[in-house]
């Protein structure tokens, strides 16, 4: 790792009155898809602090955020960083632990976890502390910091002095990254940090979906606090002093001159005279926060257009009755095969294909095109990299295959070692520099908990442990977003609400922007226009039986984004959640959709959350409706947006079962996910099948259960389930042709060797087996396509390419999580691969596909497409494969699959080997409880 400067000292580097020249010269990162910090004031050293004596772990929690806790950097620190590679203190600490587990995980052992972990007990034992803040000179409350990490041990002896203390030091941490995504939140992101096309796409990406107003993100206040009797007050007042906390760090780092060199880089203040201001936060910036975190992570559903279209390309292709039962057959709403997070049996009927659907208004075909974002754009906006920027943001936007991520491993205290429960569970939050999430304890009246919180929302532990309880959370992606087909009237901005013409609320943004140092964009503008109907924003435009209208996406959490933070404090409550019970309860309080685990010294449950609308009879989830009062959610108001919610009891849930995976897999039997691929090979499976064998086995440990996640997070999933089956295809005669038996053999050793993605030796840069994963990488796209294209017809193959990208290998850039990212394996076609070679194999299939396509059916004609497109793979060359990027050279395979942490500013940070795994992670076992 780069040499790095000890915190206390670098924070004394303030910006500087004379802008050095060569910085200009220096190469900085631009500002993209949004991401960045500061640093933090000097403090005196202590050693007086002790560990807590409220910690019922008795040593075994454990965590890990990497890269580092400290995000914020001043200006002399980003110099040095680009000049010299020299990090700020605690920038990158944790990001060598990180990135050693995939070399280190074989020989683990539960005494060398914390090799690759942070201790995750409360407090600072004596010795380790490096710092001691009263905030503000407060005397309610002490921010202490560890000298291994620097995250911030927060201890108040009032509620106001504790959250107050918990804003400093989110500011002191992170100033820079919640300034960004405020702006994200408001779609303002362009005029505060720059132009850059990612930026644009990251803006228009959000703010399409959450369209809000200053006074709806008010509304939103308002509403959370009001209508939850005494812990909406609290939340209101916790809020409150958590703002007033982040706004005396940026007094005084304004003052002090050690405030965040992005700001100096983005022209908001002058490193000379120190003229400029950083804004204050308010209220309403935290919903604007709370928007783009429940979108990126909390939000089901979306894509009923999309859906349309492949179930239109389906019938014109088979004909209504059998295209409609091919494309259920695709769609897999239920899949028997599928990997389950309740596996026990039970059901939880959701979204289930109605008998006979009613209210379906399926577009007319070729009429249908998207609602128009930018309008108006000038200079540097109307370029083609720009105008890329928006296109790949609007599919982003409206697409359900969401940035589902994360996963969990739990295991019943009946079969572990020590008769205690085991977890080992965190979010895939991506990697950003610095990032998304920040670590913290709080300790204060009502509030015990450490973990880690989205910066800005950090007034509570949002993911982490209590003092005999630790909880995560995993995507869920239930389908609680609708569309709705909203016949126009007078014109197209006029439309019926039950039978009258009513019209629509246009929502406008204007930004503007100029080149600066941090991102030499030139000068350009645009206007962001959104028109609101009370069934939501309009996304679409079509015609529904030769009827204009319009199609709207209404999601539950649209302006309730704020609801969930009585959830958030329920759960930092030592007094609330004592058990699964309560831990359940506080979890319904929560509005997106995840799936939260539980874990203390006796019990493990799990919980489904979300607001679940109960639809209308008839209405079938997956396709647009008409907006008539008949097709509305069960008692919805539009005033509000509220409705019915389907109960508790209804969502999947459990306590004490055997054990629980999950990775965004199907939750339970007749549970319909919004996303497509839920089938019979799914990422989960990675995790079901090692989780089972060590359950099977008994005596489960720490370290036994870390090695399960680890030896998962490098296994390539097309190569572990999927292509053992594709060589008894092509293995089922002699393969005599010299390319294609030289591949097979390659392919064939590696499945042998554990079909995993993992470097020679540690620090190698240099892949085992890289001849197989090159060819298989290059093989599974032409695979795909020569196996179902000849009988799908190249429309109908587009389509549901549309609904399900085919391949997410690690290296890929098409894929929803882009290159460089870690998650990988969510998304693809191996589910319809596996059924239908299975199939031509002769081997039983549970929910098949109707008909048998790799060949027609036919073994011989499978297998002669199946060594064609193989042989075609092999011609390729490994700069074709792994074509290069603004990180990688051509044909670097390693680097092509790495981990990048995005720094989208100024602290840069080395890549590490590519793994599949959380970014936050916590691996926990209590020995005891209150």
């Amino acid at each position: 790792m780069p040499p790095s400067t000890p915190r206390t000292t670098l924070d004394r580097l303030r910006t500087p009155r004379r802008f050095p020249k060569f910085l200009k010269a220096a190469s900085l990162c631009v500002l993209i898809a949004g991401l960045l910090s500061p640093l933090s004031p000097a403090a005196a050293a202590d050693t007086s602090a002790a560990a807590a004596a409220n910690d019922y772990c008795g040593g075994q929690c454990s965590d890990i955020l990497p890269p580092g806790e400290n995000g914020n950097a001043t200006l002399a620190q980003i110099l040095l960083n680009q000049v010299f590679g020299t990090q700020p203190g605690h920038a990158e600490d944790q990001l060598g632990l990180y990135g050693n587990l995939p070399s280190g995980s074989s020989t683990l052992t539960d005494a060398k976890i914390n090799d690759f972990f942070n201790d995750a007990s409360f407090g600072v034992a004596s010795g380790q502390v490096e710092s001691t803040t009263k905030p503000g000179g407060r005397t309610d409350v002490t921010i202490v910091r560890d000298k291994k990490t620097g995250v911030p041990h927060i201890t108040g002896t009032t509620r106001y002095g504790t959250e107050y203390g918990a804003g400093f030091a989110a500011a002191q941490d992170r100033l820079w990254l919640m300034d960004v995504f405020r702006h994200v939140g408001r779609g303002q992101l362009t005029s505060f940090a720059g132009g850059a096309p990612s930026n644009q796409g990251l803006e228009q990406e959000f703010w399409r979906n959450a369209p809000y107003t200053e006074a709806d993100l008010q509304a939103q206040i308002d509403s959370a606090t009001s209508k939850a009797g005494a812990r909406g007050v609290q939340a209101l007042a916790d809020a409150n002093a958590y703002i007033d906390g982040v706004n005396a760090y940026i007094d005084a780092s304004d003052s002090g001159r050690y405030f965040p060199g992005e700001y100096v880089l983005t022209g908001h203040k002058d490193s000379i005279t120190n003229a400029g201001t950083i804004d204050h936060f308010k209220l309403t910036d935290l919903v604007a926060l709370a928007s783009v975190i429940g979108s990126l992570f909390g939000s089901g559903g979306g894509g009923e257009v999309n859906n349309a279209l492949s179930l239109l390309a389906a019938q014109s292709k088979y004909g209504v009755t059998e295209g409609t039962k091919v494309w259920e057959s695709f769609r897999e709403r239920n899949d028997p095969e599928a990997a389950l997070t309740v596996h026990n049996g039970e059901s939880f009927p959701y979204a289930a294909k109605p008998d006979s659907a009613q209210g379906q208004a399926l577009p007319d075909t070729g009429s249908v095109s998207q609602e128009p974002l930018v309008y108006d754009r000038t200079g540097s906006a109307a370029g083609a990299s720009a105008t890329g920027a928006s296109a790949t943001a609007a599919t982003t936007a409206l697409t359900s295959a969401k940035r589902g991520m994360s996963n969990a491993l739990v295991v019943s205290g009946n079969h572990t070692a020590s008769g205690h429960p085991i977890a080992v569970f965190g979010p895939q939050t991506g990697y950003f520099a610095p990032q998304l999430l920040m670590l913290q304890e709080i300790q204060g009246p009502g509030i015990s908990a450490r973990g880690a919180s989205f910066a800005g929302l950090s007034m509570y532990v949002e993911l982490g442990r209590g003092q005999d309880y630790s909880w995560s959370a995993t995507t869920s992606g239930q389908d609680i977003i609708d569309t709705y087909a909203v016949e126009l009237c007078q014109d197209d901005y006029h439309y019926l609400y039950h039978g009258t013409c009513t019209a629509m609320d246009k929502v406008e943004r204007t930004n503007s922007w100029k080149p600066t140092t941090a991102d030499g964009t030139a000068a350009g503008s645009y206007r962001m226009q959104v028109y609101r109907t009370k069934y939501g924003p309009v996304e679409y435009r079509a015609t529904v039986g030769g009827k204009k209208v319009a199609y709207t996406t209404l999601r539950t959490s649209f302006m309730h984004e704020a609801d969930s933070i009585i959830g958030f404090q329920m759960l930092n409550d030592p007094d609330f959640v004592k058990s699964p019970a309560t831990f359940q309860s506080a979890a319904q309080n929560i509005n997106y959709t995840f799936n939260w685990f539980y874990a203390d010294s006796a019990h493990t449950a799990y919980y489904n959350s979300g607001d679940n609308p109960v639809r209308a009879s008839g209405v079938d989830a997956e396709f647009p409706v008409w907006a008539q009062a008949g097709y509305e959610w069960r008692n919805w108001d539009p005033a509000t947006n509220t409705a019915s919610y389907t109960p508790a009891s209804a969502h999947p849930n459990s306590v004490d079962q055997d054990y629980y995976i999950s990775w965004n897999n199907k939750q339970a039997k007749d549970y319909t996910t919004a996303s497509w691929g839920d089938g019979s090979v799914h990422r989960g499976d990675l995790l079901e099948d090692r989780v089972s064998k060590l359950v099977a086995a008994g005596g489960v440990t720490r370290s036994a259960l870390v090695k399960a996640m680890a030896d998962a997070a490098l296994a390539d999933l097309r190569a572990e389930d999927v292509l053992p089956d594709l060589l008894k295809v092509v293995n089922s005669s002699p393969v005599t042709d010299s390319t294609a038996a030289a591949a097979v053999s390659k392919l064939s050793a590696w499945v042998t060797a554990g079909a995993k993605r993992t470097e020679t030796s540690s620090g190698s840069h240099t892949y085992a087996n890289a001849d197989a994963i090159r060819l298989l990488d290059a093989w599974w796209p032409l695979l795909v396509k020569a196996e179902f294209q000849p009988g799908l017809g190249s429309d109908l193959y587009t389509a549901f390419g549309n609904n399900l990208p085919v391949d997410e290998a690690p290296s890929a850039g098409h894929g929803p999580t882009g290159s460089h990212a870690g998650s990988s394996f969510q998304y693809g076609w191996w589910s319809y691969v596996d059924k239908d070679i299975r199939a031509v194999l002769g081997e039983s299939v549970q929910g098949g596909l109707p008909q048998t396509y790799c060949g027609g059916g036919s073994l011989t004609a499978c297998r002669d497409a199946l060594i064609s497109s193989l042989k075609e793979a092999a011609g390729k060359s490994a700069s074709a494969v792994y074509p290069g990027d603004d990180q990688c050279s051509a044909s670097d395979q390693w680097c092509a699959d790495s981990i990048v942490q995005r720094t989208l500013g100024g602290i840069k940070h080395g890549k590490i080997t590519w793994q599949n795994r959380p970014t936050f992670q916590q691996v926990v076992e209590y020995t005891s409880h209150r």
